[in-house]
């Protein structure tokens, strides 16, 4: 099955998750179903320290599904295995019209770099990545071979999106 994947990608705190966030609420907004996939560089958990869940994963389940009648959530302990792949990850997610990816910056994807004031200092990626195809940023930038949005632009970045991934009605 071919997936529409676009990514967001960016140094920390360069904006990458307010991005997605308002990228998914006006795709949403045009009738797309979007799913995410966020990279974490960290060790994190969506579990809380006593909850069954929890208690499941710390006797040693490799898999935890939580179900419900409103959502359910699927945790996997990697123990010695390998961070998966993206590719690894978006065949186990369910259909979408688009897969917004947040982070992954090394993988080869359409992607938006996303660029702070704050965060200038920091070496663009786009000068080592062909696969960014355009910048949001919260300054002005010249001198730039891809298209430069102004990162509060929700509106015109998702126009991009929909036409870099051909999604169309």
């Amino acid at each position: 099955m071919m997936r529409r994947v676009f990514g967001i990608t960016g140094w920390k705190n360069s904006g990458k998750t307010t991005l997605t966030e308002k990228l998914v609420a006006e795709l949403v907004r045009r009738g797309w179903k979007v799913s995410t996939v966020k990279h974490a560089h960290h060790d994190f958990d969506i579990d809380k320290p006593g909850a069954d869940s929890f208690r499941h994963r710390q006797a040693g389940a490799t898999e935890v599904a939580i179900v419900s009648d409103r959502r359910w959530a699927l945790m996997h302990e990697l123990r010695s295995e390998d961070e998966p792949t993206l590719e690894a990850i978006l065949s186990r997610l369910g259909t979408s019209d688009i897969v917004l990816v947040e982070g992954y910056k090394r993988e080869a994807h359409s992607k938006i770099e996303t660029r702070r004031l704050e965060t200038k200092d920091r070496a663009p990626l786009s000068a080592h990545d062909p696969h960014i195809i355009a910048i949001a940023a919260d300054f002005a930038i010249a001198d730039e071979s891809v298209p430069v949005f102004d990162l509060d632009d929700t509106k015109s970045m998702a126009d991009f999106i929909e036409r870099a991934t051909g999604l169309t009605r």
